[in-house]
């Protein structure tokens, strides 16, 4: 018997995430269509859609909160993920990303296979269409997408799961769903005075249960309030945060 309700609800402190099955009802709603949106509003990454291990920056049309602080550029990865730091770095899938699910596929094995991406500016949507996992194109095609809406809330859809996500091999790539954030500190460097040395320091992480990602799936995340969104000391001091 299909579940009605969801599967699954969490506090994060930041986000509350609720998983829904296939059965469940709401599901269905949460995710875009990119074949019946506005084609003015769909692009497919021509670099992205014919490249392996490749990201791409895009401006937003709309300011996104993210942790409670306004981005309005993002990162797209050929990894099934969207990056949401500044400085582009080796390190890309350690911190700060938004990972519907995030593993090693290689969208040039098939001429099918592309990254697309919507913009109509309340929601920006980005889809890993028909793509395959390097090395394990067997196991076949994958299709799922996150979508990032102007209020701060980000939905991860699933369509064609067909391999249980525990299966993936991190061996060459990282393996994971969920979202981080993490802020950076400039240090001066002790060998060479004039440069500084930059310090990632992750503040918070999502991991989201990849036994609940399948075909037809989706998960919802719901900010919190935030510090971030008050404009003095006396407003944040007196507010009701959800964290201490």
């Amino acid at each position: 018997m299909l579940s009605l309700s969801p599967l699954q609800e969490d506090n994060h402190s930041y986000y509350v995430s609720r998983t829904y099955g296939p059965g469940a009802a709401r599901r269905q709603g949460l995710w875009v269509d990119m074949a019946a949106a506005d084609s003015s509003h769909v692009k497919v990454h021509g670099i992205l859609s014919n490249t392996h291990r490749q990201a791409s920056r895009i401006v937003l049309s709309f300011d996104f909160p993210f942790y409670g602080h306004l981005l309005r550029q993002v990162t797209i990865a050929t990894g099934g993920f969207i990056f949401m730091g500044d400085v582009i770095h080796r390190m890309l899938t350690a911190t700060q990303y938004i990972a519907p699910l995030m593993a090693n596929f290689n969208p040039s094995y098939s001429r099918n296979s592309t990254v697309q991406y919507l913009d109509n500016g309340t929601v920006f949507v980005v889809q890993w269409d028909k793509v395959y996992l390097q090395g394990k194109e067997d196991v076949g095609s994958f299709t799922f997408q996150a979508a990032l809406h102007s209020s701060g809330r980000i939905v991860f859809g699933y369509k064609e799961i067909p391999v249980p996500v525990l299966q993936i091999s991190a061996a060459q790539h990282p393996v994971k769903a969920g979202l981080s954030d993490a802020f950076m500190v400039l240090n001066p460097s002790p060998e060479v005075p004039e440069s500084r040395r930059r310090t990632i320091y992750e503040y918070h992480r999502v991991e989201l249960d990849t036994s609940k990602i399948t075909n037809m799936s989706a998960v919802e995340f719901t900010p919190l309030p935030t510090c971030l969104q008050h404009q003095s000391c006396e407003v944040c001091v007196s507010s009701t945060l959800t964290f201490n």
